[in-house]
Order: C-alpha cells, then structure tokens, then sequence
C-alpha cells in the first residue's frame, strides 16, 4: 500500500504541472497584453513609414492593442533590422523589412544579418511600382528613348541618386546601366527623405523611386516620371508605359515590404498577428489608401511570406555576383 505521504506529493506535484499549463495557456490566449511596435528601419515619411501607420492602426483594432511605429534608421535599414532580431521573441516586436532585406545579405562581407534565420515572418504587406523620375530642369528627357540618347551623349554627367547602398534605388541604377549601355554617376544618400528634397531642388537628376514617395510630385508636374520597373503599368499613373513596353524587358524591380518577428516567436501568436493584419488588408479604408498611394496589398499567410523571402534573396544574389555589385 502506498505511504499517504507519498500519494499526496504526487498529487501536489500534478496539481503544480497542471497550474502551469494552465498559466502558460492563458499567457498564450491572452496575447497580445501590451502595446505592439512595428519598427521601420528607415526615416519618417517614407514608403514603409506610410505603410506601417496605415495598417498598424486597422490591426490595432483587430487586436484590441494599440500598435506604434518607431523609426530606427541607419545603414541601409540594417541598424533597426539588427535591433529587431536582439528584441525579446514574444510578438511585441516586429519589423517593416524591404526589398534590401533581401539584397544585405549578399551584398555585404560580413551579412549583417541572417533573413531567413534570424526572423519569424508574420506576412507579405504588399509591392509597390519602382518608377524612374528625373527632375525635368536637369534632363530634358521624357521618354526612355530620350533618356537613353541623353545619357549617352552626356556620359557620366547624370547624377542618379540612390537612397543607399543596396537598395531598390541602386539596383536600379546598376540595372539601367547595363541594360541600356549608359555611364551615370551614382550618388547613395543616408535616406530617401533627403534624396526627395534634392532631386526636387535640382541637386541631383535622377532616382529610381518607390511610387507611393514621388506620385505627388508626377502628378503636379515637379518631376517626370519616364517609365516603370515592373511587369504592367500602375493604375496611379496608367500613361507611364513600362521599360518592357519601352525596349527593355529585364529592367523589372519590385520593391517589397513584410513583417517579420524575431526567430522563435511562439506560433499562436505568430498566427495571430497573421489573422489581424490580413483583416487590416480586407478593410475598404485600408485598400482605397494602398490603391490611391500605388500599393498592390499582398496578404496571405505567413509560409507565404517565407518562400518569397528564400526567393527573392536567391534572385538578387544571382543579379549583385553577375553586375559585380558592390558596397562600396
């Protein structure tokens, strides 16, 4: 017969396991108890900004918490990225990654970061139209034929600026140059925000800009827009052909932007976040503000997310080895 003594530790000791399940349980229902910070690697007033505040607001909803944004710029996004992989893995903290995200890995010697380890993805935002703009006082160019003929009669005199090393705008600079046989120069600044108001100025002459940032500009007639870098034309500007259209079918570029978590992020609330944001993408408020900025809503589910992310950093390895594409 079993000593009473023992028959009640083990009961004690069940009861304690059994409690806390239960606790870990409602930790996890519970969830999200506090406030969610989206951060966004780049300066204020940025695509991704824009994005981030538009969503984080519906999402908020949706979750019953309040969501802030928090800009933490700097080297090519790799400053609020890193910072974001070191965050606490519980879903508190995730982060707007763009299409550089993709392209720091192979880019620079050491990676900064690891994308596809370091990260939990949460789900694809959306991708928007990369445009080629010029400032029309500096390039009296309107179409890609003219800009071309332009370049290569004033060789290296172009100022092409990008908003740093490694990202869509300089890409696209590499790009252009190889495709159309051209010498520009390029000129990489510390953020797009600087780069808007020195192209509108005149101090440099060209940028490959994400839509939503210059569509304003367009469409006062402060900048032309020569052609887009993307399979069809945007419904913002549908006069504005593609460079396919214009003889260049491998100029193609699309800048991206997905929320990540930290690796290890437990899966409900992975789930969760997941559940909430393609809520925020289903809202007619949310989708007028993407539509209207040149936004296509992407959603779906977060393994979505993950196989575009192996893809696209494969894909953009292959261009910077081939262009021989550098940090420097």
């Amino acid at each position: 017969m079993r000593h009473p003594r023992i028959k009640t530790g083990i009961t004690m000791a069940t009861a304690l396991v059994v409690s806390a399940l239960a606790i870990n349980q409602a930790h996890a229902e519970s969830f999200p108890a506090r406030t969610i910070t989206i951060v966004v690697p780049f300066p204020a007033g940025g695509t991704p900004d824009i994005l981030a505040r538009i969503m984080g607001e519906k999402a908020s909803a949706q979750l019953k918490q309040t969501i802030v944004v928090e800009n933490k710029a700097g080297a090519g996004g790799s400053i609020g990225i890193q910072a974001t992989a070191r965050s606490k893995n519980d879903g508190y903290t995730l982060v707007m990654c763009a299409y550089g995200c993709a392209v720091a890995p192979s880019l620079y010697k050491p990676a900064p970061y690891n994308i596809e380890t370091q990260f939990a993805p949460v789900v694809m935002v959306g991708t928007v139209p990369s445009v080629l703009v010029t400032n029309p006082k500096n390039v009296p160019a309107k179409t890609v034929q003219e800009f071309v003929s332009y370049a290569r009669d004033n060789p290296g005199k172009i100022n092409a600026a990008s908003s740093g090393i490694g990202g869509s705008a300089h890409i696209g600079i590499e790009m252009i140059k190889r495709e159309a046989d051209i010498d520009i120069a390029h000129i990489p600044y510390k953020g797009a925000g600087q780069v808007a108001g020195d192209l509108l100025g005149g101090q440099i002459d060209m940028y490959f800009d994400n839509l939503p940032a210059s569509l304003a500009s367009i469409q006062n007639g402060r900048l032309n827009a020569i052609a887009v870098a993307s399979s069809q034309r945007s419904a913002a500007i549908p006069d504005v052909p593609t460079f396919a259209e214009s003889g260049y079918p491998d100029m193609l570029i699309t800048p991206w932007f997905g929320l990540l978590a930290p690796a290890g992020t437990p899966e409900q609330n992975i789930s969760k976040l997941n559940a909430a944001f393609n809520a925020a993408f289903k809202d007619p408020e949310v989708q007028k503000k993407f539509t209207d900025l040149g936004v296509n809503i992407a959603g779906g589910s977060s393994q979505a997310l993950a196989e575009f992310i192996k893809s696209e950093t494969a894909k953009i390895a292959t261009l910077i080895e081939e262009n021989n594409i550098t940090a420097n």
